[in-house]
């Protein structure tokens, strides 16, 4: 029986160092962090809706984002979703995000623009 254990536990460990690709590469060296580059679309769940959250990198370091189906009154709720958002899919671990420009609602959906700082 303890002979049973021991290579069960020697298959968990194994099985939890298999490496799998990543996307965030950062070291000490500024040109080799990668961190979101690609536009994309995530799911985001949120006082119990789930929203639909499109972001993707501009030219001049910050992120188009737009939080829809909301209604013209969810502004602070579409400011909270984008923002976090962007904290966890973008931002290295030591960075906030915050607003470059001011929200807009249009086609139900609020467009803002955000970076990390």
């Amino acid at each position: 029986m303890n002979r049973t254990h021991i290579v069960i536990l020697s298959a968990a460990l194994l099985a939890a160092c298999t490496k799998s690709p990543s996307l965030v590469r950062i070291t000490n060296e500024p040109d080799v962090a990668v961190v979101q580059g690609k536009a994309r679309s995530e799911p985001i769940f949120y006082n119990g809706k789930t929203y639909k959250l499109d972001f993707a990198p501009q030219t001049e370091g910050g992120y188009a984002m737009a939080v829809s189906p909301m209604t013209a009154k969810q502004e602070k709720d579409a400011v909270a979703v984008a923002t976090s958002a962007l904290r966890y899919y973008a931002c290295k671990d030591s960075q906030k995000s915050s607003l470059v420009s001011k929200p807009r609602f249009a086609e139900s959906a609020w467009h803002m623009t955000a970076q990390c700082s």
